[in-house]
């Protein structure tokens, strides 16, 4: 084809890095731009710029529009970048029809692997291994039915059928509300690909995301272009990506590599494509999860290790060379390591959890240096516009040395270097997460920037701190003030983001936490709560608009009753003197150590501590819950009820839940069940009750996923109590002895150590890491 004159049907930094590559191969560039966007970048570098009717995201979504003004300005090719249309069949069929050639995959490649459930059974067809999963999903009933086919308290996660990029995504836990969350995702899928068919897919924890770039030339000749590890991510996007792989076994990177060629190769793939796989960390085992047909964000790091313009291979493919062509442009030896960190417009609070950022940029100085290289579209002046993606830039970094630590430390130091000021960035999490010890060594997974948040978050803290007193991040836009009437509370946006419905309407009546309204931001949907019950005063927010963090959105005027109830509530004096609470008190602090000093020295002559003190050292201070502590023996035959509190506290059995590490794994993941036979109960530990107590915590870290720690030194069987009643302790035993196989599986690693409670003896079931 002899016109050379592409239209670029994107926006930001993806479109200005296609046009360097056209302009390179002598192509003129056409721009696009929404009524919004006519300050991007990418509209004063092309060749020409045409404005397209509306605002935000919509703008770029029409796709006859588009193809239309490639017709107008005489282009011979359409380059979609990724994301917004880049995936749409009937976009290319558009464009096709229209004899503008489409640089990518077929009309038909597209509707294949836009479609995941479509791409799942194309991974079986041809031997690729996929993850159970269901469906369509069209209401609670269905992620039930699944669960019974693959086990209930299977976690599960729901994804868009036609998109990807984390929207339209919802976890979907044993003791969660699925169909809640299942309208969540459908509705999320809808706004983003105007298509809200949603599936569940059994979900893997302790994974690596590892990614194969494929390239075809529509005639059956596929080659594959290495691997990419995507496993750092939050809220299910990717923020850094490495090329290749770190750590990777060999023969689990060759059965990817074949796998992802074979796929291509039976559809006689055209273009760029890449084949995306989750390998479990626990059993090694690799699946396939979907397939993007396009050119990825994290290309750049491939062509970094390769030294490949992917762009350029695009192109050639589009104009008709078949990739024997080529010839060495397809080199697949990699040189030393690529990684990429995307620099967002986003903040991260004490817990770990990312919002969309503000502020105008006001300095943007970008690092340099050998093997350094910045992809972006912004600039002194630039305000990231919550409609899009929130991507400020792309850090990307290249040491051919074959240490990964070499591509560490160069980024490190890139990162060090590169100053946003005036507007919320992700800078400092970046700089935390390459620093942490996990990422140098390469042990990440999906659930890494999940599981080290708060260590994450605390280290990303101190650095902003460190920049804000040199003066280098200082945010100087602040939120338009509203006021508020007397009697009458406002309701902030939580964070920067742009309104995607408003669900009141003026004079309506709401109750304290019911959702109001939704706001759209790092392509996401967040609710929007109203702080208090009462009526809508007035509503200062529309679907489309853009509002900052902490913006008033509306006003509720404050139902008095509802004042009058909490202010009643508030009143209480939760300190006074109750009769009952002390008793309850009393009857708990009876069986902790100080209250048992003989049994305590008992202990200490023949050299051992008590198994409180091990639970106590275990667990982070102050944690431990402990279940069922006023549970004593079942001998009140033979023994008054005060000797047996005084002399079988707990009935032998300490149990409950704590956390251990949480600092640095984060609440929820350092959560543990703890339990400690007592040997300091009469003769024996196996009590009656205990035994019910056992069989609760295993039940329970059975559902919730939960390490097991078991201090075993115990006494057995105990006279009295056990023999009471054959056929039930024959019945416990069967139930213990049945949910510890269940328990194994959790994760496979199973250290088993009794004897004598000195300090670390213990069964300890799940995670690892707690040791």
């Amino acid at each position: 084809m002899t016109n050379k004159r592409v239209l670029i049907a994107n926006r930001g930094e993806i479109a200005l890095r296609i046009m360097r590559t056209a302009a390179e191969l002598g192509f003129e560039t056409v721009a696009v731009h929404g009524e919004d966007d006519a300050a991007s970048l990418h509209v004063a570098r092309a060749d020409r710029a045409i404005a397209l009717p509306g605002r935000g995201p919509a703008a770029y979504l029409d796709a006859e529009g588009i193809v239309a003004c490639a017709r107008n300005e005489a282009c011979g090719f359409l380059h979609p970048g990724y994301g917004f249309l880049a995936e749409q069949a009937a976009f290319a069929r558009i464009a096709e029809a229209a004899g503008v050639c489409f640089v990518g995959p077929t009309p038909e490649q597209l509707a294949l692997f836009g479609d995941k459930l479509r791409a799942r059974a194309c991974a079986e067809e041809h031997g690729v291994p996929v993850l159970a999963a269901s469906e369509q999903v069209d209401d609670a009933a269905d992620l039930e039915r699944l669960k019974a086919d693959i086990g209930s308290d299977t976690t599960l996660v729901l994804k868009a059928a036609a998109g990807g990029g984390g929207r339209g995504m919802r976890i979907v836990r044993p003791e969660d509300d699925a169909a809640r969350l299942l309208e969540a995702a459908s509705a999320e899928a809808l706004s983003a690909f105007g298509d809200g068919r949603v599936y569940a897919e059994q979900y893997i924890w302790n994974a690596r995301h590892i990614e194969v770039q494929i390239i075809g030339d529509g005639e059956g000749e596929v080659r594959h272009l290495r691997e990419r590890d995507c496993s750092v991510q939050r809220r299910h996007q990717k923020i850094v990506e490495i090329a290749p792989a770190p750590g990777l076994d060999s023969d689990t990177r060759d059965q990817l590599l074949d796998a992802a060629e074979r796929m291509a190769r039976a559809v006689r793939y055209r273009g760029l494509g890449t084949f995306e796989f989750l390998i479990d960390c626990d059993t090694g085992r690799f699946y396939f999860i979907e397939a993007n047909a396009r050119l990825q964000v994290e290309h750049t790091v491939t062509e970094a290790v390769l030294g490949l313009d992917l762009v350029a291979l695009q192109f050639a493919i589009a104009q008709g060379r078949p990739l024997a062509s080529l010839g060495a442009a397809l080199d697949t030896t990699p040189r030393g390591y690529a990684i990429q960190c995307r620099v967002n417009a986003e903040s991260m609070d004490t817990s770990g959890d990312t919002r969309s950022g503000g502020g105008v940029v006001k300095v943007f100085e970008a690092p340099g240096g050998p093997g350094v290289r910045v992809d972006s579209a912004a600039h002194a002046g630039y305000r990231p516009h919550p409609s899009f993606d929130s991507l400020l830039a792309k850090l990307v970094v290249h040491a051919p040395d074959d240490a990964f630590s070499t591509a560490v430390t160069r980024t490190v130091r890139a990162l060090d270097e590169f100053v946003i000021a005036g507007a919320d960035s992700n800078l400092a999490l970046l700089r935390a997460i390459l620093r942490h010890p996990d990422f140098v060594t390469s042990n990440i997974t999906t659930a890494f920037v999940e599981r080290h948040a708060p260590q994450l978050a605390q280290a990303a803290a101190k650095l902003v701190a460190e920049a804000a007193a040199a003066g280098t991040a200082e945010v100087t836009e602040t939120v338009r003030e509203v006021e508020i009437p007397s009697g009458c509370e406002a309701v902030r946006a939580p964070m920067r983001g742009s309104v995607v419905t408003v669900d009141v309407l003026r004079g309506q009546s709401v109750t304290r936490g019911s959702v109001i309204a939704l706001l759209e931001a790092m392509k996401m949907h967040h609710d929007v709560q109203a702080p208090v019950s009462g009526t809508i005063r007035d509503v200062l927010a529309s679907p489309g608009d853009v509002v900052d963090e902490a913006e008033v959105v509306m006003v509720i005027e404050v139902d008095a009753t509802a004042a009058e109830d909490a202010a009643a509530a508030a009143t209480l004096d939760l300190d006074a003197p109750r009769a009952d609470l002390d008793e309850v008190i009393e009857l708990h602090t009876r069986g902790l150590d100080e209250r048992r000093p003989q049994a305590v020295a008992k202990r200490r002559k023949i050299g051992c501590r008590t198994a409180r003190e091990n639970v106590e050292d275990l667990c982070d201070p102050g944690s431990f819950i402990e279940y069922g502590a006023l549970a004593i023996a079942a001998q009140r035959r033979r023994r008054s009820v005060e000797d047996l509190r005084e002399n079988t506290p707990a009935d032998g059995m300490i149990a409950g839940f704590g956390t251990v590490n949480a600092d640095e794994y984060g609440e929820d993941a350092a959560r543990c069940a703890v339990l400690a036979y007592d040997y300091t109960v009469l003769a024996g530990t196996q009590g009656h009750t205990n035994h019910k107590k056992k069989d609760r915590l295993f039940e329970l870290a059975r559902d919730w996923k939960s390490p097991v720690v078991f201090f075993t030194e115990g006494g057995g069987g105990r006279p009295g109590d056990v023999d009471t009643d054959d056929l039930f302790m024959a019945w416990l035993d069967l139930k213990t002895f049945a949910t510890w196989p269940q328990l194994s599986g959790i994760a496979p690693r199973i250290a088993i150590n009794s004897g004598r409670c000195y300090a670390g003896n213990a069964v300890i079931f799940g995670c690892a890491d707690i040791t």
